[in-house]
């Protein structure tokens, strides 16, 4: 329902009967809107509120576009398939025509949540669902519950994170489209992985004019947004079954009603499919999502910067403000622990990072244990469990020159102020190279790097039921100690053995199979 208490309308274009579609276009800007399918052109009818439809015999694949009062095709701003990029027409898509086979799926509880968080175009060599569909099994065996994809959405040129999608509703061509992106979710499913999809709604990309010709689709306040025009959310859940979605940059979703439209949101995709997960990134120290917007978990920063302070020496930018063991004993006394992601490493951590390099070794296996082990949700970032060696950089496609100059310029100027990145010369990110580099190599598996990732999630699903009884922090060894039932977990930070705790080890006395 939307803030008026009436249903929103469907948009886009739907296969309505045998051969025929229906095009809904909300464009309260246009006096008229004419619909170009494949070499037709159709006059759209409009209502008192903006909304234009027609219902004209089309099959799946048609391809169309909008002319708002005869001005230049543009593709719909709640297009479903956009084939030829974001400058390309639209494409009809029948959501129905694909072959489900994950009717026994019954999806993953929060408490169970193991992430996996991959990017689509770097986590095999041909960069599509179909390659990654192969690596699915392997991940489920390591212990893994779900795999979290970055975004999808269609955003200019062929590669990139995928933050500045345009088509929110469209997975990317380059990836495999939306029968590309289907299969990849039934094969996850049937390897027993849940599948969360990372979802930018606080902004779109380049080449936003092409949506907001049609109307406010953008404001201030995201009524329009939001309500009644556009619903993204539940179409990942209806059409494509995705188990839960993680909300990009949730403090930058400004509204002033009640409900907050992200709890609202939450709301409507329940609605669709109770057991679907809401997981919002906020900023730290700000727990909104689960105090007011009623979601099921939160990204949690703390405990990262607590620990890659402590095995790094870094202490710039936002990790001026940690430095003590204390600071990591106070991330597993945290309240509604059970409800944050923690992580040792993640795009964010490793990619906005000037040069996107990872942990290693003792000390990439010391942050697992912290994090792992905490009584929050892990997450992994692709390649950790074998120790990558190859580094996750920024990089980017844009198509339009102004906006990629505009880009490098504003990455170089980021690291400016950090010591340890002056006078060097941070990667271009429009250059393939950057992107080919962002790899995952995987030539370099350690086996015994990824045994010690299995043991880990393995004394994880043991340690769920004990709560953290106690916490010590010895600021002088450098060492935390936590007790969770049997077992105490003891985290060696400093360059020295202690208790026959090995530098940059982590240790679970009383547990089976596990011992740094």
């Amino acid at each position: 329902m939307d803030r008026q208490g009436e249903t929103p309308p469907v948009l886009g274009a739907r296969p309505s009967a045998a051969d025929a579609v229906e095009f809904r276009v909300w464009a309260p800007n246009a006096s008229s809107v004419t619909l170009a399918l494949d070499d037709a052109e159709h006059a759209l009818v409009r209502d008192a509120d903006g909304l234009f439809t027609i219902a004209v015999p089309a099959r799946p694949g048609a391809r169309y576009a909008y002319s708002l009062d005869g001005g230049r095709a543009l593709p719909d701003p709640c297009s479903f398939s956009q084939p030829d990029g974001v400058l390309g027409r639209s494409e009809v898509v029948d959501h129905s025509r694909f072959r489900w086979t994950d009717e026994r799926w019954e999806g993953v509880a929060l408490a169970d949540l193991v992430i996996y968080e991959l990017h689509v175009g770097t986590f095999t060599d041909d960069g599509t669902f179909a390659a990654a569909i192969e690596r699915l099994p392997e991940l489920r065996e390591l212990g893994v519950t779900a795999v979290e994809v970055m975004p999808i959405a269609t955003f200019p040129g062929d590669r990139g994170w995928g933050y500045d999608g345009l088509y929110t509703s469209a997975p990317h061509p380059a990836y495999g489209g939306p029968a590309g992106f289907a299969r990849f979710v039934d094969a996850a499913h049937d390897a027993g992985l849940a599948v969360l999809l990372d979802v930018v709604y606080n902004h779109v990309g380049p080449g936003s004019e092409a949506v907001a010709a049609f109307g406010p689709y953008f404001t201030d306040r995201y009524e329009t947004f939001w309500g009644g025009a556009i619903d993204y959310s539940q179409h990942w859940v209806r059409d494509y079954h995705v188990d839960g979605l993680r909300l990009d940059a949730t403090h930058a979703v400004f509204d002033t009603a009640q409900p907050h439209v992200l709890a609202e949101l939450a709301e409507r995709v329940r609605a669709v499919r109770p057991s679907t997960l809401v997981i919002s990134e906020m900023e730290t120290g700000d727990v909104r999502p689960l105090h007011e917007w009623h979601h099921d978990a939160q990204w949690a920063d703390e405990l990262h910067h607590a620990v890659h302070v402590l095995v790094t020496g870094e202490q710039e930018g936002y990790y001026q403000d940690y430095g003590t063991v204390a600071d990591v004993g106070n991330e597993f006394s945290r309240a509604n622990g059970a409800h944050l992601v923690v992580c040792a490493q993640n795009h964010d951590q490793v990619g906005n990072r000037a040069f996107g390099d990872r942990l290693h070794g003792d000390r990439l296996r010391l942050a697992a244990f912290c994090s792992i082990l905490a009584p929050g949700i892990p997450l992994l970032f692709m390649g950790e469990e074998y120790d990558e060696e190859h580094p996750f950089q920024f990089f980017t496609d844009h198509i339009d020159p102004e906006i990629a100059q505009a880009t490098r310029e504003g990455r170089r100027r980021e690291f400016e102020r950090f010591a340890a990145f002056a006078g060097e010369d941070v990667p271009d990110p429009q250059s393939v190279e950057t992107f080919l580099r962002s790899k995952l190599d995987r030539e370099n598996d350690d086996p015994d790097h990824r045994r010690y990732y299995r043991a880990l999630l393995a004394l994880r699903r043991q340690l769920r039921p004990f709560p953290v009884e106690a916490v010590s922090a010895d600021e002088e060894h450098r060492v935390l100690r936590v007790q969770r039932g049997p077992v105490e977990l003891v985290m060696n930070f400093s360059g020295n053995p202690f208790e026959e705790v090995p530098p940059w080890t982590g240790v679970a006395r009383g547990a089976e199979g596990l011992a740094g």
